[in-house]
């Protein structure tokens, strides 16, 4: 098989780290998530949970730009702020981890770090607010009172943290090879329109 680097991107509430865990297994490669995270921080010597904590601020944009613009004042690498140093640990790791081999990759602008990349597929997997409200008490275990306001900081969050960072927009089909709407389909046949679309690919 030849290399397959598969990057998800999600809404909060759209199965998109489901769906990447499914298809993973599918082909029998690697997946990273949760795991992106704690190989980040045992390469840089950054803090997991402080890596975290900055991409939940962007959901504040203008707060995460200022903070994000201002660095040490001393010269090289290390005058860059601490939420440009993540970004580049996370740049850094996920360009290793694609050299490495096949791989799914959620989220952490894998689509943008990998671009160009020979083999790439990025997805992004949304749905509509009933949909993924309804996922993200059922399966996720949120609390029913308190999911609209998880749903709309995270995805607000993710949004300004990628716009920053990438100077592109978060969502925007053209920086996607599929786009599609989990609300309709089993999570067994989204894996199976994403595997039919990696062959499909191959073959051109």
């Amino acid at each position: 098989m030849k290399k397959q680097i598969i990057t998800i991107s999600r809404e909060f509430g759209s199965g998109g780290r489901l769906i990447g865990r499914r298809l993973a297994d599918d082909l029998g490669i690697p997946y990273y998530d949760k795991e992106l995270l704690s190989r980040i921080a045992e390469e840089s010597g950054f803090s997991r949970e402080m890596m975290e904590e900055a991409e939940m601020k962007a959901k504040n944009s203008f707060f995460y730009s200022l903070s994000s613009a201002f660095g040490t004042g001393d010269s090289g690498p290390d005058s860059l702020s601490l939420n440009e140093r993540f970004f580049l640990a996370q740049f850094d790791t996920i360009r290793k981890i694609a050299d490495e081999g096949s791989c799914v990759i959620v989220g952490r602008c894998a689509d943008y770090v990998l671009r160009g990349i020979q083999g790439a597929t990025n997805i992004f997997i949304y749905a509509e607010a009933e949909d993924k409200i309804k996922r993200a008490v059922e399966e996720y275990g949120v609390p029913e009172k308190d999911v609209k306001k998880i749903m709309n900081d995270t995805d607000k969050a993710r949004a300004n943290y990628y716009n920053y960072h990438t100077g592109r927009k978060w969502g925007d089909p053209v920086n996607y090879n599929l786009c599609i709407d989990s609300g309709y389909i089993s999570i067994e046949n989204i894996v199976k329109i994403i595997k039919d679309y990696l062959e499909l690919k191959l073959d051109r």
